[in-house]
């Protein structure tokens, strides 16, 4: 089951369930998180809940999204509580990659070939164990994330805005301060490639950008192999295309070990929080040399997740300048 948030033709916010061109909206529902609330409160699946709650009425798919009436599939009313995080150096890549790298002796290893080594020898370690750590960042939180069909925006400052193909996982913080997986959602976790290229140790500042998620929020578990396909368009035709794939048949982490990594931090267990976590990818058109453009559209999409999310490169225009700081 894909569930979805929109604005209703009426002016409300609704979730509803994604069948085929038809949403069938949820009776009482405004926000897929206060579902997950009632879920984790009556011992349900999400699904259950969602099934429970569906109702008669019904919008048209196309007509929500050429109207702009999408939301991301999770938010939070203070934005301050929806923390946007990362894992980097988790997908296995190409076989040539891999076997290059096993070539070369350790000492001449880079940092970055070392952390995806580790990974390689400890990043899926058995059921109730803990594995080595991943690459792990910071992106934001809610006010950096841009809607499905929205644009994503390029400060003043960038040097480049680059597009990450990902699948994120969702999740809730219970009153009880365990996490709980919502489901999971394509995502583009959109960097600053050449800022990042120019120093490893910049990777933070490249990540402090803006990203986005969804359309749909998909239930259960993970597929163990996801085969999708991103895209960028100029002017309405495909100037780059090349498919991605995740899951953890395809990555050298599992998901329970990333998972664990990032919240066995406690200051990420607040009740009430709710998190989007980017797993990685191996896919990325700056690596095919393309330098992306004010007005391009990104696209990705992947089988099991619905319809493709996309958005639109934005420069926010401006020159980069000092900040002022107020003594008081």
């Amino acid at each position: 089951m894909n569930l979805v948030q929109i604005q209703t033709e009426s002016g409300r916010r609704a979730v509803a369930i994604v069948e085929g061109a038809d949403l069938h909206l949820l009776r009482n529902t405004g926000t897929i998180a206060d579902l997950a609330r009632e879920a984790i409160a009556n011992g349900q699946t999400l699904a259950e809940a969602a099934e429970e709650r569906r109702g008669g009425d019904q919008e048209d798919y196309d007509r929500v999204i050429q109207q702009g009436r999408l939301f991301n599939p999770v938010d939070h009313a203070d934005p301050a509580h929806l923390l946007v995080t990362g894992t980097g150096l988790t997908h296995l890549g190409s076989a040539t990659t891999r076997d290059s790298m096993h070539a070369v002796k350790e000492e001449d290893l880079t940092d970055s070939m070392k952390m995806f080594k580790l990974g390689l020898e400890g990043g899926k370690p058995a059921a109730g164990s803990i594995g080595v750590q991943p690459e792990w960042f910071f992106k934001g939180d809610g006010t950096s994330v841009a809607a499905p069909e929205a644009a994503l925006e390029m400060p003043p400052f960038a040097l480049d805005g680059g597009e990450e193909p990902e699948v994120a996982g969702i999740y809730l913080i219970g009153q009880d301060r365990l996490p709980y997986r919502l489901g999971f959602a394509l995502g583009n976790e959109f960097s600053d490639h050449v800022m990042e290229r120019q120093n490893y140790l910049y990777l933070a500042h490249s990540k402090l950008r803006a990203s986005s998620f969804g359309p749909e929020l998909r239930l259960g578990p993970l597929p163990d192999s996801v085969e999708g396909m991103s895209s960028i368009r100029r002017n309405g035709e495909v100037i780059w295309s090349k498919p991605f794939k995740s899951g953890e048949a395809n990555m050298s982490h599992s998901l329970a070990n990333l998972e664990h990594h990032h919240f066995k931090y406690p200051m990420f267990c607040r009740p009430g929080d709710i998190h989007v976590h980017y797993f990685g990818t191996a896919t990325l058109s700056v690596a095919d040399g393309i330098i992306t453009e004010p007005g391009d559209t990104f696209e990705i999409e992947a089988d099991g997740f619905g319809r493709p999310l996309r958005n639109t490169l934005r420069h926010t225009g401006g020159e980069a300048v000092a900040v002022e700081i107020r003594q008081l």
